[in-house]
């Protein structure tokens, strides 16, 4: 059975022999050991290997994949660092028309990504008098410079000597016929399958040879654009691309906001509740409503595949604006619940106001947990800097490598100045296995040392909330002069391994169920007509259950770090304490706790949510709608501004948070240790819990 936590907290004999121990140092303060080590040493150990993942990204991603193709040599388009400089030439465009048509037919084994492509500034067009030409890369005897070959639209065709002319008109090289207008899709030139009329017949009358004029050619391209690999580049790409927002939006104006939120609960604490509940439904309105517009059901602001001028008549279908369009709908589900649930939690709202002034009051007395957060802030801040960095190489990481296509075709080499059938296949990123495990490791590695950092603020704002509990509300001599540090270094000292337990135990449910949700989706795309009724309950039950279970342990794990920063104990042990103090007065806080802890999710979503709302605005501004830094869709940029901006709100939030949990924590312990009769309990505090007539009239 739980012993009392009198000795724990102050109350066992000091060096003095006084029976009521030092009210000076001995709060909280006691013979302590290390706890969870071997956890602490697996945790140290995934660190490291942490580091040694991401360098295997470093050194073998190039972001540059994520959004642009290759070309005939295996060079990213845009690379500076290729054998050629291709900075400025970002364009995929595919040489020969009819290797296009081919790879669109069913029966074909030709792939497009074998068809001869080619980094270009622009897309080429048709001439509207002559024929235009796209030449390879100048080399051998063609004494051009890069530069030279740009300023005459890649066409040296007329620089060529009869037997390269010849070829050329064979559709093997060097230079290829521009026969079929092209528009820029996500950073590849689409055929657009109307042939020039005029070009054609040029072609033609020079004895080219046959130029097959089908929608293949259209299909073919499109279908690789959008596919659902591309997609997922394009996605991850686009964080890439947003940094500045991700900065502003997910860094900076969630913090200045939490602080805000903060100060405003210190001396605005009546008001708070209200205007936290009608901020969140105004904000969760106007996001959706930006969803609207990016997916086109509002205005004209849709978002668009094609980059740069094009005709408007000529339209082309994109996975990102499918996706708006259920971000949309979900969002509408979303703004219909959340209102529903705020006006149901209206006559509930004075009881939050009463649980919120005693967090107010800790706020004011101990003012330094104001001020905490911005350390787990900022080591939040550099790990994610690093760790996104680290995924984008990750995501783009493997070896390009020739295909083997055994395809009959032939090019001419003007390096080895002679027709060559022997290496006319594409290049192509190699991916392995143990790619997609190093993503996965990083992914889960990400969301381990987000929980432990936030574990880690949590269970110091406990310590010195207790601190300040156990000295009867008091700022004199009983509470440590400075208590969070005090708490931080019992912390570190003792309960590192507690917390990399606890956070540990969140990641691996957390991972369970995105496991399970993946096999799901699998199994759906394997046999999406034949499920029975019985599979999809026992599914949906399951899933069901996982949920309760993750928020479980999640309210375990945060009362389980209250109980290691008071008591010290190992995470099981502290759990254990944690769980019996709370059933044994589940019908004295359970309301008033759970009230609280509806208004402060309130108010980190109003902080992420307006972090959503700004990444909004500076994605709609010129610089990511156009050129190499447009992003393919507004929804990965806003969604992580939106995550990040939770992630800080919880930092913030977790001073209210944790203050209200550690302060009803503790009034149980001590009502349980005086026969009902809290004894250190703030006076504020009493009138909150104690008064029976009030919480019956506010429950009523």
């Amino acid at each position: 059975m739980r012993g009392p936590l009198g000795p724990v907290i102050g109350k066992y004999p000091s060096s003095s022999g006084d029976v009521n121990g030092g009210v000076g140092n001995d709060i909280i303060k006691h013979n302590r050991k290390c706890r969870d080590v071997a956890f602490l040493v697996v945790f140290i150990a995934f660190w490291v290997a942490m580091i040694v993942n991401s360098s295997f990204g470093f050194n073998q991603g190039n972001p540059l994949r994520l959004s642009y193709g290759l070309d005939y040599k295996g060079n990213v388009c845009g690379d500076r660092h290729a054998d050629r400089d291709l900075h400025e030439l970002e364009l995929r465009y595919w040489l020969n028309p009819n290797q296009v048509y081919q790879t669109g037919l069913k029966e074909s084994k030709f792939q497009l990504s074998n068809a001869r492509s080619i980094c270009l500034l622009d897309c080429p067009i048709p001439s509207e008098d002559s024929l235009n030409w796209v030449c390879d890369y100048p080399e051998g005897d063609i004494h051009l410079s890069m530069d030279d070959w740009i300023d005459r639209n890649y066409d040296y065709f007329a620089d060529l000597t009869p037997i390269l002319r010849n070829s050329s008109l064979q559709l093997q090289g060097p230079c290829y016929p521009v026969i079929f207008p092209s528009v820029n899709v996500y950073w590849t030139c689409q055929f657009i399958a109307r042939a020039s009329n005029v070009s054609l017949k040029h072609w033609e009358q020079m004895g080219g040879v046959k130029v097959i004029e089908d929608i293949a050619i259209d299909k073919s391209i499109h279908k690789s654009i959008n596919s659902r690999s591309s997609v997922l580049k394009r996605y991850v790409a686009d964080v890439g691309k947003s940094w500045p927002v991700l900065l502003v939006c997910g860094g900076f104006l969630p913090l200045f906001l939490s602080v805000i939120w903060l100060l405003m609960i210190r001396h605005f604490v009546t008001g708070m509740p209200w205007i936290t509940v009608v901020v969140f439904n105004v904000l969760i309105v106007s996001v959706t409503m930006f969803y609207y517009l990016k997916a086109g059901w509002i205005g004209n602001d849709a978002i668009s595949p094609i980059i740069g001028e094009h005709d408007p008549y000529y339209h082309v279908s994109a996975r990102e604006l499918n996706h708006l369009h259920a971000a949309a709908v979900f969002m509408t589900v979303l703004m219909i619940v959340s209102f529903l649930s705020s006006i149901a939690i209206v006559r509930r709202i004075l009881m939050a106001t009463s649980v919120l002034k005693v967090a107010a009051k800790v706020i004011g007395e101990v003012h330094a947990l104001i001020i905490f957060p911005v350390i787990p802030y900022a080591i939040l801040a550099i790990f994610y800097m690093f760790w996104l960095s680290a995924a984008l190489h990750l995501f783009s990481s493997g070896n390009v490598v020739q295909n083997d296509c055994g395809a009959n075709c032939c090019a001419y080499d003007l390096k080895m100045m002679k027709l060559s059938c022997n290496s006319c296949c594409g290049y192509n990123v190699k991916y392995t296995s143990h790619i997609a495990a190093s993503i996965l490791f990083h992914l889960f590695g990400g969301y381990w040392a987000t929980q432990f950092f936030i574990a880690s603020s949590s269970t110091v704002i406990a310590g010195s909330v207790a601190s300040y509990y156990w000295a009867r509300g008091e700022t004199s001599t009983e509470i440590p002069l400075l208590p969070v540090f005090s708490s931080m270094k019992r912390l570190a000292r003792y309960s590192l391994g507690s917390i990399a337990l606890g956070s540990l135990v969140v990641s691996f449910v957390e991972s369970i169920r995105f496991i399970l949700e993946s096999l799901r989706r699998k199994l759906k795309l394997v046999n999406p007509n034949h499920g029975s009724w019985i599979g999809k309950v026992v599914y949906q039950t399951s899933q069901g259950c996982i949920r309760c279970i993750g928020y479980v342990i999640k309210s375990v794990n945060r009362n389980a770090y209250i109980m290691i920063a008071i008591t010290g104990k190992n995470f099981f042990k502290a759990s254990e304490i944690a769980t019996e103090l709370i059933m044994s007065n589940i019908l004295r806080i359970g309301k008033v706790n759970v009230i609280g802890d509806v208004i402060l999710f309130l108010g980190k979503l109003c902080v992420s949510l307006t972090s959503a709302l700004f990444a909004f605005l500076m994605l709609d501004t010129h610089k990511y709608k156009s050129a190499h830094n447009k992003i393919s869709s507004p929804l990965f940029p806003v969604l992580v501004c939106w995550g990040f901006g939770y992630i800080v709100a919880t930092l913030f939030f977790g001073v209210v948070e944790m203050s209200i949990d550690t302060i009803i924590l503790s009034f149980c312990q001590d009502s349980d240790e005086h026969q009902g009769t809290a004894q250190y309990a703030p006076p504020l505090l009493i009138e909150t819990l104690n008064d029976q007539n009030e919480m019956q009239r506010l429950t009523q």
